[in-house]
């Protein structure tokens, strides 16, 4: 029996920034349970925005829900941390141009995980991230978002531009909706990361996953 073929695109969901995992078990069970979701990125961050959450506090997140993910066959990462990242058997990191830089990571994770890489607006960082040896590099934000404050403003184009010219996978990421994800699929994105697009939509998380893989489904057929 041939195997269903991926889609061109794929979810990608970030948690929230702040979190009770016991109670936020069930929320991402029933997202994931509602679509395709490729991946889930544990970002948890204090209340300046910026600053990661301690090490325990991950360790306990990650011990409640990367199960939860990795039975819905979602890869699990961390945001920022390698290290826990190794420690805890994450599937991998995701990291910032300002965290642990890329060869640190790519050490302490090894050769079989998975390590993405921020790139903002920048095509030379991508570049240079892809040359390093990076499983995928994330451009944004593509819009006004209220879950970070975003450090540069990307436009559809660089999509295009990276996939047209590269293996490497791209992650479109900042303030994508269910209304606006259409024109980042047929851009290029070979991912769209979603963190309140899904986690605060009006009729919950489970409608947004299923509502974003009806626009990807439909944006990669037009």
């Amino acid at each position: 029996m041939t195997e269903p073929t991926q889609p061109d695109c794929r979810l990608y969901l970030i948690t929230p920034p702040r979190l009770e995992p016991e109670g936020f078990a069930e929320t991402l069970k029933a997202a994931l349970g509602a679509g395709d979701v490729a991946c889930v990125q544990l970002r948890l961050k204090q209340d300046d925005g910026e600053t990661t959450t301690d090490a325990d506090t991950i360790r306990r997140a990650t011990d409640i829900l990367m199960p939860i993910a990795q039975a819905h066959h979602a890869a699990f990462l961390i945001n920022d941390r390698a290290d826990l990242a190794a420690e805890l058997g994450a599937d991998g990191v995701h990291i910032g141009q300002n965290d642990t830089p890329y060869d640190d990571a790519r050490k302490l994770v090894g050769p079989d995980h998975i390590v993405g890489v921020t790139c903002h607006a920048t095509r030379h960082l991508a570049m240079v991230a892809g040359e390093a040896g990076a499983d995928y590099v994330a451009f944004g934000a593509f819009h006004k978002t209220d879950t970070k404050e975003a450090i540069s403003k990307a436009e559809p184009e660089i999509l295009t531009w990276w996939s047209t010219l590269f293996e490497v996978p791209c992650v479109a990421i900042g303030g994508i909706t269910v209304e606006n994800a259409a024109s980042l699929v047929t851009a290029g994105a070979d991912f769209l990361a979603v963190s309140a697009g899904v986690w605060g939509h009006p009729h919950g998380p489970a409608t947004a996953v299923a509502e974003f893989n009806r626009v990807i489904s439909e944006a990669a057929r037009s």
